[in-house]
């Protein structure tokens, strides 16, 4: 058996171009345009390739973007005085504060500073809460397009055996979350667990999260099953860097009935399920409907 590859550039690629056309509509019906406000403190190099990535894309979908750059050395009192006038800004219906933090802010702090209906991240512990008690929440990115890729490739997940290897509350958790929303049996396994290969091999879906490369072999992969690689690790290889997951995306191939690659599966739409979130919450403070199959 070979893989069928979920391309996830092709995917986020179809997901911004529903939410542009939807954005335009909003303009059109409501005169409203969707703003996101992204807020990057310090110069960590990666955190400003996102943020770049993340503006350009805002803007690529018709939507207003807002940037806001602060020192390294920036207090946490500032910080928390920004958040409270983006809170405060009608025209502003996404917020992120990209992370990591300088080591001296509280992300916990800082993060649940934000309201919680412009936490397009969906990190406040308010959105945790009811995410975890199946109520209408902003869901975090990473599992949001992780579980539109699973509902695209199999309709119904219902009664489907999930493994997510990873308990993180970025992508673990709030992944479990969503699949058990989708009627999944599901298990979230970690580096401790007991008899690991043998958990995975009973999953028809695996989400592998856990951050080691290629740390998921083939024959752990069930004849069949769909694998989601959410990881993205730097390695060398004979002499040259390049990106894999964390699943051994050659052996696992050859029994998956589908997979994702790395790069070019989750990661792009990640972005796609930040655009897909800012317009969610713009309709949601405007009291319209919610767009369809952009939520969870």
């Amino acid at each position: 058996m070979v893989a069928q590859v979920i391309d996830g550039k092709a995917f986020a690629a179809k997901v911004r171009a529903q939410v542009a056309d939807k954005v335009a509509k909003l303009k059109e019906e409501h005169g409203i345009t969707p703003g996101l406000a992204v807020v990057l403190v310090g110069e960590d190099p990666a955190s400003q390739v996102y943020v770049r990535s993340k503006g350009k894309q805002t803007v690529e979908v018709g939507m207003n973007s807002y940037e806001h750059k602060l020192d390294a050395e920036t207090s946490e009192q500032d910080l928390l005085a920004l958040i409270d006038k983006l809170n405060n800004d009608p025209a502003v219906h996404g917020i992120l504060v990209q992370l990591p933090l300088p080591k001296h802010l509280n992300e916990d702090l800082v993060i649940n500073a934000i309201n919680p209906a412009k936490d397009v991240d969906g990190f406040h512990i308010s959105n945790v809460g009811l995410l975890a008690t199946g109520q209408k929440a902003m869901v975090p990115c990473t599992p949001l397009g992780c579980l539109m890729m699973l509902r695209d490739h199999h309709g119904s997940l219902s009664g489907m055996d999930a493994v997510v290897i990873g308990r993180s509350n970025i992508v673990g958790k709030p992944m479990a979350q969503l699949l058990l929303g989708d009627s999944c049996t599901v298990t979230i396994a970690h580096s401790r667990t007991r008899n690991l290969p043998e958990v995975v091999r009973r999953a028809d879906i695996v989400v592998a999260a856990v951050g080691r490369p290629e740390m998921v072999p083939g024959d752990w992969i069930k004849e069949g099953a769909t694998v989601i690689d959410v990881g993205i690790n730097r390695v060398e290889r004979d002499g040259k860097t390049r990106l894999v997951g964390d699943v051994d995306y050659a052996s696992a191939s050859e029994r998956a009935g589908a997979i994702t690659p790395v790069p070019g599966g989750v990661g792009p739409m990640t972005i796609a399920c930040l655009l897909a979130n800012t317009l969610t919450a713009c309709c949601r403070a405007n009291g319209l409907p919610e767009p369809e199959g952009l939520t969870a």
